[in-house]
């Protein structure tokens, strides 16, 4: 018999459907085995899980590592944003390749690739950002799905910057990707409302300080948009996915469209869940601005129930990394804040205190919303998102018990501030393994930068 090369011994497995105690044989980056009492070889690593999950590693499907945006650039690149989601128990990530006017698809990708590729130290995937539609993009969405890419993003905001999709684009990207088994993530708020609310609000821009952000942004801005969009789905046949929902109406929205039969599915972020707007009357209210903001405790409620009951499938972080130095640019001018903010290192613990211990989240749910729904939408399962033989080594060794208190000096992003700073956090990942190496512990990565490989995924996701 064939030596393991790794050994997670007497942990309680968590999968979207099962929870039981078992060991994990792995060999060659697979998954091999998952019995009782492997046995260890002279040269096998064994770690000793008793009293602790094993999770599928975490799937982070929203992720904007060194992204050009407001006239600099997010300050966790490839290389530190992927050792801060591996020390948060996150082994696998979703970047964008944005099409510029003018350019391909293609020569985003490439671009990005590029930019990833030497740096990367988890496993990694890009959506394609359709800016430019034309006959030319339209016949690339086949070239791009098989290159493995079968997720694209168009933004229905973001004229200026050149990104902003007309509802005409959208439609015919829905008809174009319903063909080929790709999907459209859509940022769906209403432009030239939200243009209209940010010219009204900014003739007082000193009056409202970082709260004239929210102001300008109301929730209806968000939920109209989500239904225009589904509407488009609905008539298309697309499949669409709302990225960072962050209102009740949206949610709402989903669920009566689902009902329909419409394809549809949403993701949320903790920031969504767990915080909300009175965060922007605060000393430091703009480093909290996002794009969508935070909302109102009603919406923090509504989405929670989404992720019980199913209306919402995925939790995502957008992570967007600015420093407040960074942030300062804003210059108490709301309309120049850099919209982001760290994410990707806090998830799976957040949700997990916040969601299992607090708000009725079973663990099998957890695992589903931040890894096994991600890797099934996304086209990586079983691959990923799951504990099975065959499926990538990677995993998560988790501390139920692990408290901890958060604080931006602990955590390996490059962020000098963390919008959950102080909060207290029962269980904490204390063992990140990707592709059977292990790459963080307690918090601290110890892997190496390269490790991780570009994901060619398949088309026809779904749940």
């Amino acid at each position: 018999m064939v030596e393991l090369d790794l050994i997670i011994k007497n942990g309680t497995i968590v999968t979207a459907s099962d929870t039981y105690t078992a060991d994990v044989g792995v060999q060659k980056e697979k998954i091999v085995s998952v019995a009782q009492d492997l046995t260890a070889g002279p040269e096998t690593q064994v770690i000793e899980a008793k009293g602790k999950y094993v999770f599928p590693g975490g799937i982070d499907v929203h992720v904007h590592l060194q992204l050009p945006f407001s006239g600099t650039i997010s300050a966790d690149d490839f290389e530190n944003g992927t050792k801060a989601a591996a020390c948060g128990g996150v082994t696998t990530v979703i970047d964008f390749a944005i099409q510029s006017k003018g350019h391909s698809i293609m020569d985003a990708i490439e671009a990005r690739r590029a930019e990833a590729d030497p740096k990367v130290c988890i496993d990694y995937g890009l959506h394609a950002a359709i800016t430019d539609w034309n006959d030319k993009t339209q016949a690339e969405i086949k070239q791009v799905i098989d290159y493995g890419i079968p997720t694209f993003k168009m933004f229905m905001i973001y004229k200026n910057e050149g990104w902003m999709a007309d509802d005409g684009m959208l439609f015919r990207a829905l008809e174009e990707t319903a063909k080929l088994g790709g999907h459209i993530g859509v940022h769906a708020e209403s432009a030239f409302v939200l243009e209209m609310l940010i010219d009204r609000y900014a003739k007082e821009k000193e009056k409202w300080g970082a709260y004239g952000h929210t102001l300008s942004r109301p929730a209806f801005t968000e939920e109209e948009a989500i239904i225009r969009a589904i509407k488009w789905a609905e008539v298309t046949g697309g499949q669409l996915y709302i990225v960072h929902m962050s209102t009740g109406g949206g949610a709402d929205a989903v669920h009566a469209a689902k009902e329909r039969g419409v394809r549809v599915y949403a993701e949320t972020c903790p920031q969504y869940l767990l915080l909300d707007d009175e965060v922007f009357k605060g000393k430091n209210g703009h480093l909290y601005a996002t794009c969508p903001q935070v909302k109102k405790p009603h919406d923090n409620e509504r989405l929670w129930k989404g992720l019980l009951n199913g209306d919402v499938q995925v939790v995502a972080t957008d992570t967007c990394t600015f420093t407040s130095e960074q942030k300062a640019a804003w210059n108490g001018d709301f309309r120049k804040i850099p919209f982001g903010m760290p994410g990707v290192e806090t998830m799976v613990p957040l949700m997990y205190t916040e969601g299992v211990g607090k708000r009725g989240l079973t663990v099998n749910q957890l695992v589903a919303l931040i890894s096994t729904n991600p890797a099934k939408l996304f086209g990586m399962h079983p691959d990923k998102g799951t504990i099975a033989v065959g499926s990538d080594a990677d995993l998560v060794v988790f501390d139920p018990e692990k408290k901890v208190t958060l604080r931006a000096a602990d955590l390996q992003t490059n962020c000098d501030w963390s919008p959950f700073e102080g909060w207290k956090l029962v269980g904490y990942p204390s063992t990140t393994i990707s592709r059977g190496a292990v790459v963080a512990q307690d918090g601290k990565f110890v892997g190496e930068v390269g490790h991780g490989k570009f994901l060619q995924r398949r088309p026809f996701g779904k749940l």
